[in-house]
């Protein structure tokens, strides 16, 4: 695997770090710029507006340009909206440099997606894919913990900076190792893009998508109320919970990455319905904390195992869009992260308990082997295709 695609899996961390630390720093926000918690948590949401409507809009603007320009401007504007960020005393400021990092974050994934995939070449898209995706399950380990602990002993702005240091190297590792290549005059152009990320494979993939994902951060939204109301656990045990998934996260998509390339009809099939059965299981046994333990870990690998080899697979069945496929992948995913919490919140908010959330995820993964399902018993009344790709790199739905 080419160094440059582990330097941007640097990256991708570091800008994950932003993306996490807020869970934990909303309070502190709130107090010190003199606003309600609620409105804070809207930083939360710009940043998540941000990411999806910035991946398939920053692919697009990038599309011409060289990779590593591209990749150099995305990730020295997230530093420099960081630095704004940390030096601002304004709430709309800072909501500004949340939504605007979060374009640069979501055109940072995009390209380095497809750049990746482009070095790694065919037969390893879903190694270059999982390494850019361990980096974001890293910072989802690390952000959580790491930005409360930050913003308790040297305030939230504090976070900020510590993502300015990380994206430093980054900027610099990037620049040396990044090929610089010039455009590719034989790169499709937008509306060829566009007309080639039509084809019902891959939206039906970036539907199952979105579904998987949303299921992953319904649950993971509010894993904290069900370990301690239900499960039993203090407080205090709250972060090395989150963290155990978020480890459990990045073993998925590192074993998810070794088999997408070969075995990607097996992992997303066998792996789809372990992961339904998982959810149920944890929904009815959420009061044994033996089993809460062991059933965090084993869900966040299946979860961005499957994941993960959606994304791959979107890859290559949006292979004549290079550049927009990365993007509404990105987008498709960030769609999921954002609306799968909003289910968890009704389940919840309706009164139907600290377990609902995980029933809502249990619901979105049976959908999505529904869908994925009828979509493959379809496929033969559809014209079929003059060439059949090889069985394990890409899955026909």
């Amino acid at each position: 695997m080419p160094l440059a695609v582990y330097v941007l899996g640097l990256a991708v961390f570091a800008q994950g770090m932003s993306e996490f630390m807020l869970s934990g720093l909303v309070a502190d926000i709130a107090e010190n710029l003199g606003v309600s918690i609620g409105t804070a948590g809207t930083l939360t949401s710009a940043f998540a507006v941000g990411m999806i409507i910035g991946a398939p809009l920053m692919a697009m603007l990038s599309m011409r340009w060289p990779k590593r320009r591209a990749l150099l401007s995305f990730l020295i504007s997230f530093l420099v909206v960081h630095v704004a960020g940390a030096l601002t005393t304004d709430f709309g400021i800072l909501l500004v440099t949340r939504a605007v990092g979060a374009l640069a974050n979501a055109g940072f994934l995009a390209v380095a997606v497809a750049t990746a995939a482009a070095m790694a070449g065919p037969d390893a898209k879903g190694r270059a894919t999982s390494i850019l995706l361990g980096g974001v399950t890293l910072a989802c380990v690390v952000g959580v913990p790491g930005g409360a602990l930050l913003g308790r002993f040297w305030g939230w702005r504090s976070a900020f900076w510590a993502v300015v240091v990380l994206s430093v190297p980054a900027v610099f590792a990037v620049l040396r190792s990044v090929p610089d290549d010039a455009p590719d005059a034989a790169v499709p152009g937008v509306r060829r893009e566009l007309r080639a990320l039509r084809r019902p494979r891959l939206l039906v993939t970036l539907l199952l998508g979105a579904l998987v994902n949303g299921a992953t951060f319904c649950s993971f939204t509010y894993l904290a109320p069900l370990f301690t109301n239900v499960t039993g656990f203090a407080d205090t045990w709250v972060p090395a919970l989150l963290a155990l998934f978020g480890l459990g996260s990045f073993a998925g998509v590192t074993a998810g990455g070794r088999l997408a390339d070969t075995r990607a009809r097996q992992v997303l099939v066998a792996g789809g319905a372990a992961l339904l059965v998982g959810w149920v299981v944890l929904a009815l046994t959420a009061g044994n904390p033996v089993t809460a333990l062991v059933l965090v870990f084993v869900q966040g690998a299946l979860s961005f195992g499957v994941g993960s080899t959606l994304i791959t697979q979107a890859l290559h069945a949006g292979g004549e869009a290079p550049t927009l496929a990365g993007g509404f992948a990105t987008a498709a995913l960030n769609v999921g992260a954002a609306v799968g919490p909003s289910l968890g919140a009704l389940a919840l908010d309706g009164g139907l308990g600290y377990r609902s959330p995980l029933w809502v995820s249990a619901g979105l993964v049976a959908l999505a082997l529904v869908t994925g399902g009828a979509t493959r018993a379809l496929a033969p009344l559809r014209k079929p295709a003059t060439a059949r790709p090889p069985e394990g790199r890409r899955l026909s739905i």
